[in-house]
């Protein structure tokens, strides 16, 4: 991490002491030079951080009041006088974003070196919800029941209206008509009768605050250590940088449950960052246990209502818990008071697309600014982590033993030089080939037998990552950027794994024309999975990767069905190394370990370790 995240200097100099109620410069979310200068009518009170429609050529654009001369767009003639100045048109009923966000959003645009505007336009990544929510039809119970039930005789029909009304929350026509199982006639009926009233309300997403009265577990003696530790950062309301060090089951998510209770009954918020929140189902079923409700979730599968609902939430400080990928970052937090990063060292914080950075580097600055605690969770941290440990900037807590009496897994080194896998018989060609050593098959054989499950880990997609030419030895590659076409044999086609450019496999060599002389060369985990076919018949086997899982409901299915061991062998790639509990798992195979090692990664190691 760069000395700067330390730093106590302001970052630019702000205009707010000096914030002329008439002029106003405004950020639009938009690849601009900086912000624009726009007129507020006088009954308008456009604050610094108010979020306002401007006009923007001949069309109205989103933007924030923004109290920054360094973000102004410079113009070579100086500023441009009143006379020039559109009005601004409107201002949104929402709060507005605070300094603090406001200078995140600029230091990561400056240390990003991208446009503050690209910045702002993940802030506001649900422009809906500026906008007034709309008024909507619900209908509940009358309170005062007409005597004699309305004149209405009772049947069946009408007395399951009451019923799903008495159990639960009042809701649309056409949702408690499906849920009572009637017509919608059968509910206006009942209304006319007076048992059942309707009401115009605003829509909300119902979050109930989360329970910190509910007793946490009982821990061991190096968590109550690290528990004491992290709680006392979180109560402190200063900045720090904690990281929370512990193997594989040592219940770190527990330790730092008890800093964010801490955090919460302090009233502030709390923002839980996840490598793959598709995967989070276990995650969000041990916060409930602890705190007796479930968080307010943001991630890219998010229908745009719920995107809506959510940011709302966050910025009316409804939502006191925020479980989400790297882009619940920007979200528009009034009181947040700690953040937690899981899995820290996880590649998936870093985002390549759009505006280039780094989830947790630039949460440690968001903590910086806001002068609040955030704690680093890992069983193998960042090299940089471990570096700012060593430097004395982030401050340590280990749990060095997995709890209670479990212990760590014994590993078995396979040398495929002496133990090489016997071709399948009866086939020829590159399809002969098998990938699970004899020990490993023996392994697997044992544990099946005794009722267990098996997990088989290869961190490569698809079935092959290599196709040759036997004949002439070309080789199928991106024309884009030269790499190696991966087979996708269940998709039917090839696909660059660095540009995303895909096509079908061809039927004959493109080099020398020959035909049927495309061989696959190395194992993917549909290869893998066709081996596990055929070697074990009858177990029940389920392949786990990211372009098999479409979406957070078909994760947390997947994971169900192992946790209710539907599935005896799992295949997968990194995407089933997320911190998940199968206790029937008892093997795992990893095939081809050394595969992180070679190549251009300069990471390999690291990422190979990790």
């Amino acid at each position: 991490m760069p000395d700067r995240h330390a730093s106590t200097a302001p970052l630019f100099q702000t205009l707010e002491p000096d914030f002329n109620p008439k002029r106003v410069s405004v950020l639009l979310p938009l690849p601009l030079d900086g912000a624009y200068d726009y007129l507020v009518p006088e009954e308008m009170d456009a604050v610094p951080g108010a979020i306002v429609q401007v006009p923007l050529g001949r069309r109205e654009v989103v933007g924030v009041v923004w109290d920054n001369a360094e973000v102004a767009a410079k113009s070579p003639d100086g500023p441009l006088p009143e006379a020039r100045l559109k009005p601004v048109t409107a201002r949104f009923p929402v709060a507005p974003l605070t300094e603090v966000a406001r200078r995140f959003i600029e230091w990561v645009a400056q240390y990003c070196v991208t446009g503050p505007g690209l910045v702002l336009r993940m802030a506001l990544s649900s422009s809906q919800a500026f906008e007034a929510p709309t008024p909507q039809t619900v209908y509940g119970l009358a309170e005062d029941t007409p005597p004699e039930d309305g004149g209405l005789r009772m049947t069946a029909a009408r007395q399951r209206v009451l019923a799903a009304l008495a159990e639960g929350p009042a809701r649309g026509l056409s949702d408690l008509a499906r849920e009572a199982g009637v017509s919608t006639s059968v509910i206006k009926g009942l209304i006319q009768a007076g048992l059942v009233v309707q009401y115009r309300v605003v829509p909300r997403v119902r979050l109930s605050p989360p329970d910190v009265s509910l007793p946490g577990p009982a821990f061991s003696d190096d968590q109550r250590v690290a528990v004491e530790t992290l709680r006392e950062k979180a109560a402190a309301s200063a900045f720090s940088v904690t990281l929370l060090d512990g193997v594989t089951g040592s219940g770190k998510t527990e330790v730092y449950f008890e800093a964010m209770a801490t955090a919460l009954k302090k009233g502030r918020q709390v923002l839980v960052l996840l490598p793959e929140i598709a995967l989070s189902a276990q995650w969000l079923e041990r916060f409930r246990d602890r705190f007796g409700v479930t968080p307010a979730t943001w991630h890219s599968d998010m229908t745009s209502k719920q995107r809506r609902l959510i940011w709302r939430a966050v910025s009316e400080g409804e939502a006191r818990v925020v479980v989400g990928a790297r882009s619940a970052l920007f979200l528009p937090y009034p009181e947040l008071g700690l953040i937690v990063i899981d899995e820290e060292q996880d590649t998936s914080y870093k985002q390549e697309d759009g505006v280039t950075y780094h989830a947790r580097d630039m949460a440690v600055v968001r903590a910086r600014l806001g002068q609040i605690p955030v704690i680093l969770a890992s069983a193998t941290p960042a090299l940089e982590t471990i570096a700012n440990v060593a430097a004395g900037r982030y401050d340590e807590v280990r749990l060095p033993a997995r709890f209670g009496a479990a212990r760590m897994p014994g590993v078995q080194v396979i040398d495929m030089r002496r133990h090489p896998p016997p071709r399948r018989p009866g086939v020829t060609g590159s399809a002969a080939q098998s990938w699970l050593s004899e020990p490993l098959r023996a392994a697997v054989t044992e544990t099946l037998a005794a009722g267990e499950q098996v997990l088989l880990f290869l961190n490569r997609r698809g079935y092959a990552p290599l196709t040759l030419c036997r004949t002439c030895g070309h080789r199928l590659q991106c024309p884009n950027c030269t790499a190696w076409l991966v087979e996708h044999r269940l998709a039917g086609r090839l696909q660059c794994h660095h540009c995303g450019f895909t096509s079908v496999l061809p039927k004959t060599c493109p080099e020398c024309g020959d035909t049927e002389s495309l061989a696959a060369c190395g194992p993917g985990i549909e290869r893998l999975s066709e081996e596990v076919t055929w070697l074990f018949p009858e177990a029940r086997q389920a392949v786990m990767a990211s372009d098999t899982l479409h979406g957070p409901l078909a994760a947390a299915e997947m994971v169900r069905a192992v946790q209710d061991h539907e599935i005896d062998i799992l295949i997968g790639t990194q995407i089933v190394a997320k911190g998940h509990h199968f206790p029937k798992l008892t093997l795992v195979g990893i095939v081809d370990g050394d595969l992180g090692l070679s190549g251009g990664d300069l990471r390999g190691s690291e990422r190979s370790y990790q």
